[in-house]
């Protein structure tokens, strides 16, 4: 069994899912906390709050900084070290806050460590499954990616069940139960086979990268990927309590859960037709669909037809993350690690400034969440353009080499 662990590039993509299932652990298990942190520990909401920008910033970091030292430490060792680092940071938030005479200090220092195996596992698993042998890298994205929305439905639904049953006072066994999933996967990772995108020195350098219009253009469609994602995921459930006049359970059922399943199914989808229709079309449609979604959502004079462009906004935006990932590998071949790694840097910034700008946009206009959210359109309509002009670039490109 273990030999066959070892040989079969299977287990790797299978080990790359639990990965992405450990990444909706790290984002979204403290979150369903932080009420709880501000009665046990009496810390006031807004520090609670920084807790977000730690994490997600922390993760930025360690994006940059994986870009230029990955290839060097070696992919294996850095996702035994990354799923450590989730199961620490977990055992952490646990206990550690209790044990100092500060519990912020104690919840800043598990956040950050495990921010630090969360950035790490979005800069890695993608490279790792577009190096596998296997047929279909486009569909193997996508299915990949699923996992992480499966992996967030997961963790609330499942979270909510134990609070439920146990007690929320009895969270910290329901954080122990969550940090087997990176602990098995520790194990996991060290016997699997690993390849890499490019040869030691072979891959383009951080500077070659900066100089290639390609890139750029790339990552402003992941850019444009994350923030047309999160523009309309982190206020899913602002959005159903305020338009359907629910309670805060129920919205986030409603809102976030509603979104993130009807991207999961989206990302399903992708994989089945990904090796089946031109990646440019599909996510053209993808960006065209999510105008339209936002459209529904924000102009419908029917709350319930707003839900449903909502999801529909899930399911268009499912296939734009993992199909730029593909399109930048497909692309340009010799990006390596480094790519990949400055493109997710990429993708996390729109998803830090699209949710952003509608929070503002909705501010401006009288704390209109619908008229703010209208503001989204913006992105997928990025997307597409930068699609156009990534296809006219590489259509140069083999004009100019005679093919």
């Amino acid at each position: 069994m273990l030999q066959k662990i070892r040989t079969n590039y299977q287990h790797t993509i299978y080990a790359c899912y639990i990965g992405y299932i450990t990444q909706a652990i790290i984002n979204n298990f403290g979150p369903l906390l932080f009420l709880t942190f501000q009665k046990s520990y009496g810390i006031p909401l807004e520090q609670v709050g920084l807790l977000i920008t730690i994490n997600f910033g922390t993760q930025l970091i360690v994006d940059f900084l994986a870009a230029k030292f990955a290839d060097r430490i070696g992919h294996r060792r850095l996702m035994v070290f990354a799923h450590a680092a989730a199961v620490a940071g977990l055992l952490l938030m646990a206990f550690l806050p209790g044990l100092l005479p500060v519990p912020f200090v104690g919840l800043v220092i598990a956040v950050v460590i495990n921010a630090i195996g969360g950035g790490l596992t979005e800069v890695l698993i993608s490279p790792i499954v577009e190096a596998c042998p296997t047929e279909g890298k486009a569909a193997a994205m996508s299915m990949l990616h699923s996992f992480y929305c499966w992996g967030c439905v997961g963790v609330v639904l499942i979270s909510t069940l134990l609070f439920t049953l146990f007690g929320i006072e009895n969270w910290r066994f329901v954080a122990m139960i969550w940090a087997l999933v990176p602990l098995f996967n520790i194990f996991y990772f060290s016997q699997v086979p690993i390849e890499t995108l490019t040869e030691e020195g072979e891959g383009m350098t951080i500077g070659q990268l900066f100089r290639s219009k390609l890139f750029w253009i790339l990552v402003i469609v992941m850019v444009a990927a994350g923030a047309s994602e999160q523009a309309m995921s982190q206020w899913a459930s602002a959005f159903a309590e305020s338009g359907l006049k629910v309670s805060k359970t129920v919205g986030d059922l409603a809102g976030p859960c509603f979104f993130s399943i009807m991207m999961g199914i989206s990302r399903v989808v992708h994989s089945k037709l990904a090796n089946k229709i031109n990646l440019y079309v599909y996510l053209g449609i993808s960006g065209a669909a999510c105008v339209a979604s936002y459209l529904i959502a924000c102009l419908s004079p029917w709350p319930w037809l707003s839900l449903i462009g909502c999801g529909l906004t899930g399911f268009s935006v499912g296939a734009m993350w993992p199909g730029a990932f593909s399109l930048a590998g497909e692309e340009c071949p010799k990006g390596g690690t480094s790519m990949f790694a400055l493109l997710a840097l990429a993708g996390d910034v729109g998803c830090s400034s699209g949710p952003t700008l509608i929070g503002f946009m909705s501010g401006a206009f009288g704390d209109n969440l619908k008229t703010g959210l209208l503001f989204g359109i913006i992105f997928p309509v990025l997307l597409v353009l930068g699609l156009l002009l990534v296809k006219g670039i590489v259509r140069g490109k083999k004009q100019k080499s005679g093919q």
